[in-house]
């Protein structure tokens, strides 16, 4: 798996341990003073680096998405043995741990959020405003977080870092939220205005697709729906910009 982008690639080679890792190999044409950087970074981190020309770089991207071939004289190989991210959760495991906390923590479950600008949008968020994790589904969502390159450059890097879990079951996943102490909120219109809301201490909050919205089982599971007030023509937000706004809202009442 290759990957671009140099936010996406400093992020990738901060998130590895220092010594070496197989399987992960850097290609450059000319080094400028980012590229340069990124280079030394990635020797500390033992992380092979090789020098080619820009043509050998646009073969090695040649199958990625068009907006990922635009690779600015750099280029990550990750080979298919490389360990899954630190990041990468399983929810079992967290879900136990938290059901034995009684401190704050945010989840975010985005239920069929397919666009993955969307969903690297949206982490990008979770990370400036501090999510303690992302739930998606295995299906019907932009859910492979470490190979889907959009989402790296869309999150600014921030999936190599921001806690994430990909379930098979959404409605059961918040079941298991809900005995573990967690108020569910669905954001949904002509619900509570989100700054009329005190958010309990562990918040989950479901975003829905753009075209058919929260799930009706997911939807019966929430305890409260969430609305934006706005003021414009259109009749909804994107979603990455309603999590944002939600996520700050969520952010500054714990200030």
């Amino acid at each position: 798996m290759f990957i671009t982008g140099f936010h996406s690639i400093e992020e990738k080679i901060r998130s590895l341990k220092e010594g070496a890792v197989p399987g992960f190999k850097l290609y450059y044409s000319k080094p400028g003073p980012r590229v340069k950087k990124i280079l030394e970074a990635a020797k500390k981190a033992g992380v092979s680096c090789r020098q080619t020309d820009d043509k050998s770089l646009d073969l090695l991207v040649k199958d990625l998405d068009p907006v990922l071939r635009d690779h600015r004289g750099l280029v990550m190989e990750l080979s298919a043995q490389a360990k899954a991210p630190s990041n990468i959760v399983d929810f079992d495991s967290w879900i136990k741990k938290m059901s034995a906390e009684s401190g704050k923590a945010r989840v975010i479950i985005l239920d069929k959020v397919t666009d993955p600008h969307n969903v690297g949008a949206i982490i990008r968020s979770c990370d400036q405003f501090g999510a303690d994790l992302v739930l998606l589904p295995e299906h019907n969502s932009a859910s492979d977080i470490a190979g889907n390159e959009v989402i790296g450059r869309s999150s600014a890097g921030a999936s190599a870092w921001v806690p994430v879990t990909v379930v098979k079951n959404l409605v059961r996943a918040v079941e298991q939220l809900k005995e573990a102490g967690f108020w569910i909120y669905g954001a949904d219109a002509g619900g509570t205005t989100c700054t009329k809301i005190d958010f309990a201490p562990k918040t989950a909050l479901i975003m829905g697709s753009e075209g058919s919205g929260i799930d009706v089982l997911l939807h019966k599971k929430c305890d409260t729906i969430v609305s934006i007030p706005t003021c414009g023509k259109i009749d909804s937000l994107n979603v990455s910009v309603a999590a944002g706004v939600l996520l700050y809202e969520l952010y500054r009442k714990s200030l």
